[in-house]
């Protein structure tokens, strides 16, 4: 059974950091595609960040590149999103999701995933 366990949210004032993390379970960490998304009230969901494994790749959406890192602890089957310099814009609820290779063969089609955690909710105060 896949499971996703987010944590890390909270309130932050602008400027700030925090850091994200998902506990994940279910696919090998050789071939697993992780990442972050999120959605803010009256907004689509967005991909923000992924690791994938299996290419050894790393995607960032434009907003958040320089400000935002993911990583991976395989000994804890853990993912990270650390987040620095946070604006408000990036306040919404932050989603992790993952898939396996070769279902899922770029970052950008993590989305069609079915395994996802419950959220964790960030708000960044100005």
């Amino acid at each position: 059974e896949v499971q996703l366990v987010e944590s890390g949210g909270g309130l932050v004032q602008a400027g700030g950091s925090l850091r994200l993390s998902c506990v994940h379970s279910g696919f090998s960490s050789d071939e697993v595609y992780i990442g972050w998304f999120r959605q803010a009230p009256g907004k689509e969901r967005e991909e923000v960040a992924c690791l994938g494994r299996k290419v050894d790749s790393a995607y960032y959406e434009a907003s958040v590149k320089g400000r935002f890192t993911i990583s991976s602890d395989d000994a804890k089957n853990t993912v990270y999103l650390q987040m620095d310099s946070l604006m408000p814009e990036d306040t919404a609820v932050y989603y992790c999701a993952e898939d396996r290779w070769p279902r899922v063969l770029f970052c950008s089609e993590l989305g069609r995933s079915e395994y996802w955690g419950q959220g964790t909710q960030v708000t960044v105060s100005s």
